[in-house]
């Protein structure tokens, strides 16, 4: 018998792989000798990077780069070797270099926060020999388009007089020019998977500025400059390299950088969990496989959006195997999963039990929810 285990992480209790550790000391109080295949996942959101470093023995690189309002800050990203990895992955998270938790109170402005630290990650990268590249978008403190990213690369964005324009998504109402002239060559050489799981456009009140921007500090008055700003740059981008991406879904991501990202990186937007997934072969895995183990800290109707248990559960299900579900917490609305071959759902979190104790001995009542649920499997057989 082969189980598979293709866990999230349980934020704030157990790492992806500790949850699988603790799933597999559970089945195999069972039976010792089932085949078990690990994947510990993500879903290219927060965590990703830590989940992966430690899963595959990656290299944590610490950079000091500039933050999104313009001072210095220590950014951490990964660097994966192997077989599946080519000549070396990196794994980024956005926020490591231009995150809104990286900004006080009294400095979260969107006309003026730049994504510049995150350009200087990318060379950072390239100069340790990095080819491939994971990028997570989530928790940005940006709407500057990924145009910072941009002149950390190379690219001259110029005003009416030839000159460099400003830092920040206010300073885009200034740009007339694009030039690619000076841009590091290695960029043209790398490929850059870019895992974003919202679909909102570049611009209009489903764009960036609208519906993120306020969050990172927009007065409404601001909301409009920066919605023109990146109209403005699609427009030019489009004219000076030929790449349309004012509609594109996930465009908006990130500021904008959604967008930033396919111009100036030739990077291609997917689901973060489909990204994952195949990086670490799961479907390989699953396929010959007579169970999955999958789960999260918390699972909810939010999961079903494509969080990791759903991109794990969809991949046993398109090979008809059936899966299991264990959460830290179950909420409402997870009703569908049954109808993509899902035979338990289960919660850590039992009546009376406080959340505290939940997290505190989150890898024993896995271990022990794994157990009886595997035996349940096996007695139904």
């Amino acid at each position: 018998m082969k189980v598979v285990l293709a866990p999230d992480s349980f934020k704030g209790s157990a790492s992806a792989m500790d949850v699988c550790e603790a799933m597999k000391e559970g089945i195999r109080e069972i039976d010792p000798n089932v085949d078990i295949a690990m994947a510990p996942m993500a879903d290219g959101g927060e965590g990703t990077v830590e989940n992966l470093v430690q899963a595959y023995s990656g290299q944590t690189v610490a950079v000091e780069v500039m933050g999104p309002a313009g001072k210095p800050v220590t950014a951490k990203y990964g660097i994966l070797r192997g077989a599946q990895f080519g000549e070396g992955l990196c794994v980024v998270e956005v926020a490591e270099t231009s995150g809104l938790t990286l900004l006080r109170k009294e400095e979260r402005n969107p006309m003026k926060t730049t994504t510049y630290g995150f350009g200087q990650l990318i060379l950072d990268a390239l100069d340790k020999g990095c080819k491939r590249f994971v990028i997570g978008l989530g928790g940005s403190g940006t709407n500057d388009g990924g145009c910072g990213m941009a002149m950390a690369l190379g690219y001259e964005l110029l005003d009416e007089a030839g000159m460099q324009i400003g830092l920040g998504g206010g300073s885009l109402a200034d740009l007339a020019e694009i030039r690619t002239e000076h841009v590091d060559p290695r960029i043209f050489e790398a490929d850059f998977m870019v895992a974003c799981d919202v679909k909102n456009p570049l611009c209009g009140t489903d764009g960036a500025s609208h519906v993120f921007g306020p969050q990172k500090g927009a007065t409404p008055e601001d909301v409009q400059v920066l919605d023109a700003n990146l109209k403005r740059l699609a427009e030019v981008i489009k004219r000076d390299m030929g790449r349309d991406v004012l509609e594109v879904p996930g465009a908006g991501a990130a500021g904008g950088l959604g967008a930033g990202t396919m111009a100036f990186l030739n990077g291609t937007l997917r689901e973060g969990i489909k990204i994952i997934s195949e990086l670490l072969e799961l479907a390989q895995k699953v396929s010959d496989a007579d169970l999955v183990f999958t789960g999260e800290g918390r699972c909810d109707f939010q999961t079903l959006k494509g969080k990791t248990p759903f991109g794990v559960v969809s991949v046993a299900e398109e090979y008809h195997v059936p899966s299991i579900i264990v959460a830290g917490s179950v909420g409402e609305g997870l009703e569908p999963f049954y109808d993509k071959g899902v035979i338990e759902i289960i919660g850590l979190q039992k009546e009376g039990m406080t959340i505290e104790y939940a997290k505190k001995h989150a890898q024993e009542l896995i271990k022990a929810e794994t157990k009886n649920a595997f035996s349940r499997f096996l007695m139904k057989r």
